[in-house]
């Protein structure tokens, strides 16, 4: 087996950058070999300008969107685009099929080596099937009225049935404000002892619509003619309306929390301390909402940070490199080390994939990649990144 040695300005294991004199070495489709010391790596190592580190995993993805992209205006708020993406996904099918392709290929060629996906149909199965990344597929089921519960999680298990014969999968709740009582106890099987993913807290009315049944979901409900006399709100904010709900989950994956609040991250570590992440979206919550989540008041709280990129819908790209540059542009205190973690073993675990992505480990066959043009330890405009295997 012939092999390749890396060294680089800086090699990032998944957790720490290792000492400056170090070589990654591995073979030709990317198994690692050893890292070691340059003086004992041998002859024929190549030295490269930039930042080596693990595969990037996309915490959180809408590949069956991808086809919406530039479609929906900017900044028109949470309900105005759930709307519209309801009422505006359907294409035809070779469109859409096309779109999941190309969106896969920018996945790959921006460093992404796992997924974590939202399906709502089985569009995207034949593209996952090639296995050029790997997927956590989340079955989102939805319904917010009682009595469709049944038809919704019937709809949901046809596609889990189909998922899970191939990959790791689960049904999960889409968000507090969608899943009725009902659906959450048909589906809650589903996502037991395996990963469940809700988005949470996106927009303010969120929690106005649990604390006192007002604000924007209302109108979104009377959009959708739907009679809502039934609801009784909780009183409390969304996140500690359900998280319980979750408690059975082996991991849970918090996506967006763009206006959680100290109150909610205390619920969450009384109620499960652990194998809980918080996945930030930041160029989609501009997209959105314009609005960022409090990334401070997460880390202050020792929260496990991830990264995802949501769609094409409300995204750009398809890049977690081009999160991080967010991140680091709206919070430049933010060290790039305690990012690339979020970037790659943070998200492996929420994965359930650390057993061989996200730490550069002997062993493991996890994506190498190169952040190019990075300057004294950050990010510029003009950072990119590429494969090495």
């Amino acid at each position: 087996m012939s092999w390749r040695k890396f060294q680089a300005d800086q090699i990032f294991n998944g957790e720490i950058f290792l000492p400056f004199d170090s070589v990654v070495v591995c073979s030709t489709d990317g198994l690692i070999e050893d890292i070691l010391p340059k003086d004992e790596a041998g002859e024929g190592i190549q030295q490269l300008d930039g930042i080596i580190s693990p595969g990037f995993v996309n915490s959180h993805c809408h590949l069956e969107l991808s086809h919406m992209k530039g479609l929906i205006p900017e900044k028109t708020g949470l309900v105005d685009f759930v709307f519209s993406v309801v009422t505006q996904r359907h294409f035809p099918e070779e469109e859409i099929m096309d779109a999941i392709e190309n969106a896969e290929r920018e996945m790959y060629q921006n460093g992404i080596v796992a997924v974590g996906d939202i399906c709502n149909n089985l569009l995207t199965i034949s593209q996952k099937s090639q296995q050029n990344l790997r997927y956590y597929n989340f079955v989102e089921s939805s319904g917010w009225l009682p009595g469709i519960a049944v038809s919704r999680f019937e709809r949901s298990k046809s596609y889990f049935d189909v998922f899970d014969k191939m990959f790791p999968t689960s049904i999960v709740p889409h968000a507090p404000y969608s899943v009725s009582d009902s659906l959450w106890q048909l589906i809650h099987p589903y996502f037991q002892n395996k990963v469940a993913s809700i988005h949470n807290q996106e927009t303010a009315f969120e929690d106005e619509l649990f604390i006192q049944n007002s604000g924007d979901f209302v109108r979104m409900y009377g959009l959708m003619n739907m009679d809502t006399s039934f609801y009784q709100p909780s009183g409390k904010s969304s996140l500690q309306t359900y998280f319980a709900k979750l408690q059975n989950a082996a991991q849970v994956i918090l996506v967006h929390n763009t206006f959680i609040q100290q109150a909610d991250i205390d619920f969450v570590k009384e109620t499960k301390p652990e194998n809980v992440s918080f996945c930030l979206c930041p160029n989609a919550n501009l997209y959105i909402e314009n609005a960022l989540p409090p990334i401070d008041l997460l880390r202050k709280n020792d929260c496990q940070i991830v990264l995802g990129t949501d769609s094409l819908a409300s995204n750009h790209s398809l890049s977690i490199l081009d999160e991080m540059k967010t991140i680091q542009q709206h919070f430049p205190t933010i060290p790039l080390e305690e990012m690339l973690g979020w970037a790659t073993l943070n998200g492996a675990k929420a994965l359930q994939m650390d057993d061989t992505l996200g730490r550069l480990d002997k062993g493991k066959r996890l994506g190498l990649v190169l952040i190019e043009n990075v300057e004294d330890g950050w990010l510029t405009n003009e950072s990119i990144v590429r494969r090495l295997v």
